[in-house]
């Protein structure tokens, strides 16, 4: 018999209720009403881990607004594997993105300036709260992987002269590349390796609100293939280079810089907000040796009642994972009552955090996002080898994995509008055989 935990989640009160299998009513094979079959000799991807992202704001929150010991709880609890969660993914905006209280990168200057040789360059505002969090993140879970995506390039090196749209000027390629390295290097002095790097966020979407810069797939390829990869090598940096950084909908974009840049680029990072998780499969098939990221997925206020919302994160995370991805990174870290703080001008946000902050009362509140994210980030370790999981009945969803301590890890979604008694059989042995309701998640984890 094998030693078994269980996580499940049946509706807004009943979220991530821990069990054991002697826990478990004792259900006969007739009332089996769905088969979940896992084939551990058809192994997929690697998986690097689950997170979200310290913006500013987050870290503004986490950092200041809350009491210390309010802090070392709600950091516990997100990457303590054992008495938290264990978060190990974290994608941070490098510089200002549009949940920051200001405009700022890491080399701004006075309208009209510039400085090729980033002689100005400084991370003196990381330093206050983001990079603190961070390190607090690593000793909690040495095996964090830290990654950083550019809203914007300094607006100096742009078309538009701020941080607001625009393109790079051509001529500002090479010090561009540099300003990268720059930031790794200063990271790498605070004790924190920069895994891996996006060229820029969402470089399809050019918004007047808040910081953004277009780059068109022929200006990135170019980027990272002339300037950015050679300048990784030239400084002997090991950081990883995703490309696109966007949403679904436009497979064409990463297939266009993978064309012409396979060998500098390492994979590709996608978004949500548009299109099916299944593009990531079709980059893939295109380009097997080059990894599959997800980057970011906010959940917000524009899918109001809680069980849509968490069924949501539930269902679009499990197709995440069976299309290749090695990571599942949501949004802010922590928001506040307001969905905020945002860059000036912004307007109203709809968007939520892993954790609430109220800026008030100073009350903290984990969302559905936490415990959505818990489902996978709980029972799925860093190094988990996907293996092959099919259900009889489609509206039951599942994503299976082996840990790297032998530990089978199994996330499962009811998608269907009745409950479903579902027995979960690895090589054809019954691991367990359990009761889930309509849009209830179960997560277990069975050791040897």
């Amino acid at each position: 018999m094998r030693e078994m935990i269980m996580y499940q989640s049946s509706g807004e009160n009943e979220l991530f209720i821990e069990q054991s299998a002697a826990q478990l009513p004792q259900i006969s094979d007739d009332a089996v009403t769905v088969t979940v079959d896992i084939d551990a000799s058809k192994t997929y991807q690697e998986m690097d881990g689950f997170g979200a992202s310290f913006t500013d704001s987050a870290a503004y929150l986490i950092h200041q607004v809350l009491g210390a010991e309010q802090r070392t709880e709600v950091m516990r609890k997100l990457f303590d594997p054992q008495a938290g969660i264990g978060l190990s993914f974290l994608r941070n905006p490098m510089g200002a993105s549009d949940y920051a209280r200001t405009v700022y990168s890491y080399n701004d200057l006075p309208e009209g300036g510039s400085d090729p040789e980033l002689a100005g360059f400084s991370i003196a505002h990381d330093e206050a709260d983001i990079i603190p969090l961070v390190q607090e993140a690593l000793r909690l879970n040495p095996e964090l992987k830290l990654m950083a995506s550019p809203w914007s390039a300094p607006g100096w090196m742009k078309t538009s002269g701020s941080m607001i749209a625009g393109r790079l000027k051509p001529e500002y390629y090479r010090v561009y590349a540099d300003y990268f390295v720059r930031y790794i290097q200063a990271y790498a002095a605070h004790g924190l390796p920069i895994y891996a790097v996006t060229v820029q966020n969402e470089p399809l979407y050019e918004p007047q609100h808040y910081p953004s810069m277009l780059m068109l797939p022929e200006e990135q390829r170019e980027f990272i293939r002339d300037y950015l990869k050679p300048a990784f090598r030239q400084h002997g940096l090991a950081a990883k280079i995703f490309c696109y950084d966007h949403n679904w909908d436009r497979p064409d974009y990463p297939l266009s810089v993978l064309e012409a840049a396979a060998e500098e680029v390492d994979g590709v990072a996608w978004h949500w907000y548009g299109g099916a998780a299944s593009a990531q499969s079709e980059v893939q098939a295109a380009y097997p040796d080059h990894e599959v990221h997800f980057t970011e997925g906010s959940g917000g206020e524009w899918i109001p009642p809680f069980e849509q919302a968490f069924s949501n994160v539930m269902r679009t995370g499990i197709e995440i994972l069976r299309n290749h991805s090695k990571s599942f990174v949501l949004w802010n870290m922590a928001l506040d009552e307001l969905n905020g703080p945002t860059v000036p001008g912004f307007g109203e946000s709809t968007c939520r955090g892993v954790v609430t902050v109220n800026q008030q009362t100073r009350e903290l509140t984990y969302t559905l996002d936490y415990y959505a994210l818990a489902h996978f980030s709980k029972v799925i370790r860093p190094g988990a080898l996907r293996l092959e999981s099919a259900a009889s009945h489609e509206p039951v969803r599942s994503v299976a994995f082996r840990n790297r301590d032998g530990s089978i890890a199994v996330v499962l979604f009811n998608d269907g509008e009745t409950p479903e008694t579902v027995a979960v059989r690895l090589e054809g042995e019954k691991l367990l055989t359990l009761d889930i309701a309509a849009k209830g998640a179960v997560s277990v984890r069975a050791g040897r």
